[in-house]
């Protein structure tokens, strides 16, 4: 596809629904990097970019036709999204049947550049193995049992799959699996199940590992019902500021998380959370960091390219590509498109001034520290 007057990119997210903080997180952090990569002027070597929205409702048919929409109709060289896993899943064929770029952010499964990867997928966004490797090194200790909870679907279940796989390599076991709906309140009967396979096992530490995305977080619940009297500890990944308030409960708690404002020390972070709080009053939160990364890699990769959006052209161009984000550096690994990134291991402290439990810095954990598996069969 020759170059145009403008560039297109198409935002094809669920901005309605479970998920809706995750999607105004990730479009602000797009048109922040967007910003940021093209110095205010939202142009790259002369030609304008133009970004358009779709809102997915987290209907996976409905992000599938926004997505051919979006190629089709408005001819959008770039698409970026979606929230959701499951959406994910199905606009990746699109992007194939179009011959378009995809940048994948931030929908977590391993699926995505795993089993139903496409050449034209990369993806900014950690996946569920960054998150599981991170994890199970933060978690893996000795004479350590871990029981997991999480919604039942892609990104569950892959994450689960993911963090069985990586705490295989510890010295940690996983002995107990749970799932539940994702529109579950009442979490009673699966909290009383790992209790029970966790309450006579002889192990020093006993954990139960939380994998929980959007609304009706668990972790607050099944703190209520007292696991310490079974010496279960709750242990859980990073998350967004407003479910932070609910790390509160647990200070010390230790996991692995993809970004909190304060942990990165790089110019582009210093940037972000200095404008964000100027602009919105709050920092950037937990998806802003990630659809920043995903705008900075647009203008880098358009730059590069001189402003070729061919897809041929951005694919070579984007495979091994190192860029700045808030996180630090990111490359797409050439063999499946996933950004390798840091993770950073955390302990929960609890400030009174603070409204959400603080993802105290433990040890940044970097993409040479892990070992994340290629998945996709190319």
């Amino acid at each position: 596809m020759p170059a145009a007057a403008d560039i297109t990119i198409a935002h094809v997210y669920g901005k309605t629904g479970p998920l809706e903080a995750y999607a105004a997180q990730s479009h602000t952090g797009l048109m922040m990097g967007l910003e940021y990569g093209t110095d205010g002027t939202m142009e790259v070597n002369g030609e304008k970019l133009v970004v358009i929205e779709k809102d997915t409702q987290l209907k996976a048919d409905l992000g599938k036709s926004l997505l051919a929409e979006a190629y089709g109709d408005d001819d959008a060289a770039i698409a970026v999204g979606p929230v959701s896993s499951g959406v994910a899943l199905a606009m990746l064929p699109v992007a194939e049947e179009y011959e378009r770029i995809l940048i994948v952010e931030p929908a977590v499964a391993d699926s995505i550049t795993g089993e139903n990867w496409n050449r034209y997928i990369f993806r900014t966004g950690r996946n569920s193995s960054q998150d599981a490797v991170s994890n199970a090194v933060a978690l893996g200790q000795e004479d350590t049992v871990i029981a997991t909870l999480a919604q039942d679907y892609a990104f569950g279940r892959d994450g689960v799959s993911a963090f069985r796989e990586a705490l295989a390599k510890t010295p940690a076991k996983l002995v107990h699996e749970e799932y539940v709906p994702q529109d579950t309140t009442d979490f009673t009967a699966a909290a009383e199940r790992i209790f029970t396979a966790l309450k006579d096992n002889p192990a020093t530490h006993k954990k139960l590992f939380i994998i929980w995305a959007g609304a009706n977080n668990p972790m607050g619940k099944i703190n209520a019902m007292d696991p310490s009297r079974f010496g279960v500890e709750i242990a859980t990944g990073g998350n967004i500021l407003a479910a932070l308030k609910a790390y509160k409960e647990l200070p010390g708690m230790e996991g692995a998380t993809y970004y909190y404002y304060d942990i990165p020390k790089n110019p582009v972070n210093d940037w972000l959370v200095t404008e964000h709080m100027k602009r919105f009053g709050t920092p950037p939160d937990f998806f802003t960091a990630g659809g920043m990364a995903a705008g900075l890699a647009i203008v880098e990769a358009l730059k590069e390219a001189n402003n070729d959006t061919d897809a041929e052209t951005l694919i070579s161009t984007l495979e091994g590509m190192e860029w700045q984000t808030p996180k630090g550096w990111m490359r797409f690994r050439p063999e499946d498109h996933q950004a390798m990134q840091s993770m950073y291991h955390f302990r929960i402290k609890v400030d009174p001034a603070v409204e959400w439990g603080i993802p105290e810095l433990v040890n940044e954990i970097e993409p040479i520290d892990m070992d994340i598996p290629i998945r996709n069969t190319r």
